[in-house]
């Protein structure tokens, strides 16, 4: 019984100030010196064009036009003043490509930055978030998200800068060249910008939707790559394809729309400025015919339009890369809102220790050695600390627990197991029988109740020492991209070699493991697509064993093993737990007649309790499940 998925679309972002100011905190704050040079370079950049724009009016006035009126024209000037703006215009290249170079690395820089802090983030996360999300949505994350980052990093902020430095240098040089017809510029540029204002608004509520649209394909795409079986077994493949081509026409939708109105912004920009340039042309010829605003010459009308071209053509960039922008602002959002997910709160302070006896007082003391003793570290308000040691003992009294508030799954739970003892859940699927192991783990936290390790409380004590004192074996089994040895080992990252190999030879995976072609330093990805599922199960019982821990909880261990597996796999597994806890969740009722006792629940109700002779003496819901023709399904 888990809580159900999120809709995906129902997402509250961070504002988009936030979001720029987060990113810059990336970008600039991390690499100050270096964002200091990119700015240096693309102001040097930006004043060598408009220089070049500005020289051609001194060009035509002061060095052609004179030369047109000599009988042996000296070039000597021209060829100098010539050189000098090559030099002008060769620092401009050079300093164009130092702040591309520059970005590149910034940008790159800050998507490691920031994949390292989400994933971070990701991994304190509580087992809540997991279930009620995607696992393709959290790709998405990684990769689409992070994709527009690397786009709007190295190519849209540093265009964008580089344009707004040009366009405020190109409007200096034009008030200085003529500030009549640069009120006339400056009345079309602000029609431009009403324009780009619309267009890119209506564009950015789309790529918003677009990114969350894609998020939802990604997601719907993994879960059927992941139960493709299942999909062809039950001929399921048009159903699946209705689903997928459900998800594709929105996000096709979305991915239009926004690209409809970002794709009219550059054809209509770019002939409001065609249109700008031949009105100042004309108006320009005639002022200077009519001698109507200043002195105006060949050279200020060829230089005033050069200054119009490189004044209008940023403008345009800045609008074209405001649709990067602002998908890319989109998917800093969803980034930005995972990392601002809460994550698994913990305020225990008791923590797990080795520990060994003195022999002269016969106290608990802590060692660094290990000792397979291990005790509970509890300091105390008053600078005292006392150590108990760690039995196993776990009782549940008078729980209480829904994964949504209004919904309660679990009503007045109440058992206790003693150390060495086993204790097992039966019951019909969403009785609440993993939900109480997932409680012991504390993934949960309860409504009501308390829930009490060696008689003390579990919300005192570290949650990540108290999962280590458990081992836990799932039914659904999770192997990792490595060797065989490497993930028997992740159950316990010191163990040596010797031990992984007697954890797999105590859970019966020893024999086959030394069939495979490299033994245990074979290669497994794909989660062990290689390996038969009872296989996998197998690993995942070595795991447990070599992790030693003094509390087992094994939710349907033998599920996927053959009947004969299964009586060889039980003896490894009766030795593994001899002396341990255990809470064992079974469909089986077979493999938990030797339980010390049985829980039988439904509905989130504990109905029955007692050994299995007991319980069949009873002849209540145990003994109609045992003695029926069938199992628990």
């Amino acid at each position: 019984m888990t809580p159900n998925k999120e809709p995906r679309k129902n997402l509250v972002q961070p504002g988009i100030g936030k979001v720029i100011r987060r990113l810059l905190g990336y970008v600039v704050g991390r690499n100050k010196l270096r964002f200091v040079a990119v700015i240096v370079c693309i102001i040097i950049s930006a004043a060598a064009g408009v220089m070049g724009s500005v020289f051609i009016r001194s060009l035509i006035d002061d060095y052609i036009t004179p030369l047109l009126q000599m009988a042996n024209p000296d070039f000597s000037n021209l060829i100098r003043a010539l050189m000098g703006m090559g030099c002008i215009y060769a620092l401009g290249v050079v300093c164009n490509l130092c702040y591309q170079r520059l970005m590149v690395d910034i940008s790159q820089q800050a998507q490691r930055d920031i994949r390292d802090e989400m994933f971070a983030h990701m991994e304190q996360l509580p087992i809540r978030y997991f279930d009620t999300h995607t696992n393709g949505d959290i790709m998405s994350y990684y990769t689409n998200d992070i994709d527009t980052l690397r786009q709007m990093l190295s190519q849209s902020i540093p265009q964008v800068f580089n344009s707004a430095v040009t366009v405020v240098a190109v409007l200096c040089a034009m008030i200085f060249t003529n500030i009549w017809l640069t009120i006339l510029v400056l009345i079309g540029v602000a029609l431009m910008l009403n324009v780009t204002k619309y267009l890119t608004g209506q564009s950015g509520h789309f790529f918003i939707k677009q990114q969350i649209s894609m998020g939802e394909v990604d997601g719907y795409i993994e879960e059927m790559i992941h139960g493709q079986k299942v999909i062809k077994v039950f001929c399921h493949e048009e159903k699946a394809k209705e689903g997928f081509d459900k998800l594709n026409d929105e996000l096709c939708h979305n991915a239009t729309q926004a690209n409809r109105f970002s794709n009219m912004l550059m054809p209509i920009m770019a002939n409001i400025g065609n249109l700008l340039y031949v009105i100042i042309a004309v108006l320009g010829g005639t002022m200077a015919l009519c001698g109507v605003g200043g002195t105006i010459t060949l050279g200020v009308i060829s230089s005033f339009l050069l200054l119009l071209r490189s004044f209008i053509m940023p403008i345009n960039q800045i609008s074209m890369q405001l649709n990067s922008v602002v998908m890319a602002l989109a998917g800093a959002g969803r980034i930005f809102k995972l990392m601002d997910e809460e994550p698994e709160t913990d305020n225990g302070y008791v923590t797990l220790v080795n520990a060994k006896y003195n022999k002269e007082t016969g106290e608990l003391e802590e060692t660094e050695e290990r000792t397979n003793l291990w005790a509970w570290k509890h300091p105390h308000g008053d600078g005292t600390i006392t150590y108990t040691r760690l039995t196993g003992d776990v009782r549940l009294v008078d729980v209480d627990f829904g994964y949504n508030p209004d919904k309660i799954v679990l009503h007045d739970i109440t058992l206790y197991a003693e150390p060495g003892q086993k204790v097992a859940f039966v019951g019909a699927t969403g009785a609440g029988k993993t939900t109480i192991t997932n409680l012991i783990n504390r993934f949960y936290d309860i409504a009501d109740g308390k829930i009490r390790y060696d008689g003390i409380n579990i919300n005192k004590i570290k949650k990540s020492d108290l999962r280590r004192s458990l081992g836990v074996v799932l039914q659904d089994t999770n192997l990792f991209t490595g060797t065989i040895m490497d993930n028997i080992r992740y159950g316990r990252l010191d163990a040596t070699d010797e031990e992984c190999i007697a954890a797999a030879t105590l859970a019966n995976a020893d024999d086959f493991i030394r069939r495979l072609p490299d033994g245990y330093q074979t290669v497994i990805d794909g989660d062990g697509s290689s390996l038969s599922q009872g296989q996998r199960q197998l690993l995942s019982i070595a795991r447990a064993a070599v992790a030693d821990p003094p509390v087992m909880i094994l939710d349907e261990a033998t599920s996927s093993i053959d009947t004969r597996t299964e009586a060889i796999v039980q003896r490894g597994m009766d030795a593994l737990m001899t002396g341990r806890t255990v809470f064992v969740i079974a469909h089986r009722l077979s493999t938990v007649q030797n339980s010390d006792v049985i829980m039988v629940l439904e509905l989130g109700h504990i109905i029955e309790r007692g050994s299995h002779d007991e319980l069949i003496a009873k002849k209540g819901k145990y003994y109609q499940l045992y003695t029926g023709a069938f199992e628990l399904e």
